[in-house]
This record gives structure tokens, sequence and C-alpha cells, in this order.
């Protein structure tokens, strides 16, 4: 397998995080990680500045694969529609660099990374500056976005087993490279 690069998004409608690394068989290194500040306003321009600075990053660092936190509801309805907005804000960027986007839920990407699905906030952290040989922890949003995209690293090789469907019912692998292909003459 040759390296691939790979965008994890932690969304969220104030701070949305990013992480980019490289995987390469059993190694990750880190590339970058950040997070897309959007301050109070109208929910629309929020949402338009997450798609357009996820565009950004996109650009700059040219990922091949995604992938997205899916959404935990405990017990505020309101607060994870505004968060799913915020997600679908995110897909709509990766989906219109025509990613393929895989989505994980949190217990899931704290199991791959910590051992454990009920990890805390600092224990991914750390565990992030750990696997990545980082020199110090990222911030929260950024820390989840890398673990993100290490659960999809560690995760990615069983995508060919399960017949190359991408999990969350996103697209096919086929699918996305013929995507990437563009249209037949």
């Amino acid at each position: 397998m040759a390296a691939v690069r790979i965008l994890g998004v932690d969304p969220g409608s104030r701070i949305t995080g990013y992480g980019v690394i490289e995987a390469d068989g059993p190694r990750q290194r880190w590339l970058a990680h950040g997070r897309i500040r959007c301050e109070d306003g109208p929910l629309p321009e929020r949402l338009l500045r997450i798609f357009a600075e996820l565009g950004g990053v996109i650009r700059a660092y040219a990922p091949q694969e995604s992938a997205v936190e899916s959404v935990f509801v405990n017990r505020n309805v309101s607060s994870a529609i505004v968060l799913g907005q915020a997600r679908g804000a995110a897909i709509c960027a990766l989906a219109s660099a025509r990613l393929c986007v895989v989505e994980y839920a949190p217990a899931q990407v704290k199991s791959a990374i910590v051992g454990q699905g009920r990890a805390g906030k600092s224990q991914v952290q750390h565990m992030v500056k750990a696997l990545l040989g980082l020199q110090e922890s990222p911030p929260a949003d950024a820390a989840d976005a890398l673990a993100v995209a290490l659960c999809h690293a560690h995760l990615r090789t069983a995508l060919p087993a399960r017949g190359g469907k991408v999990s969350g019912g996103r697209w096919t692998l086929a699918q996305v490279a013929a995507l990437q292909r563009g249209p037949k003459s």
C-alpha cells in the first residue's frame, strides 16, 4: 500500500477541529492540525465559514481520504441539530473536493486511539501527542480531529475486507475512484 494523506474533522458550530496525517502502512506522520473558529453570528454565516475554511485546508494539504466524527446526542436536541448542520457544512466541503467521507462514532474513535470508548478529552490529547510524536498536546478540538484521522488510518485496511464499502453508507471506494477519474468520454 502506498502512503495516503488523511484529513480528520471534528465538526462544531463554534469550533471545528481538523487534523491532517499521512499513513504509510502501520506508521502515521503528523502534517497539520488547527481549528476553524466561528464567532457569534447567524448560523448560515458560521456554516459558510466552516465550508470555506475547510476547503482551504483541503487545497493546502490535498488529502486523499477524509474521516468525520459522527453526532453524539446526549440530552439537548437543539444542540444536536446545530451540530448536525455544522457536520453537513464540513461534509459538503469534503464531498465537493471529491473525497471519500467515512464517519466514526466518538466511542469508536476513543476505543481505537485510547483503547477505551469512554476516554476523556485529556486522554485523547495525550495519546494523539504520543502516537504522532508531537512536542505538545494539540487543543482538544484539533486533537479530536487528529484522533479521527488516526482511527481511519487504523481501520481503513479493513474496508476492502468488507467488500470496499465505506462505513456510514457513503460511497464505495470504486465510486470515489470513478469520481476522481472524471466522466467517461
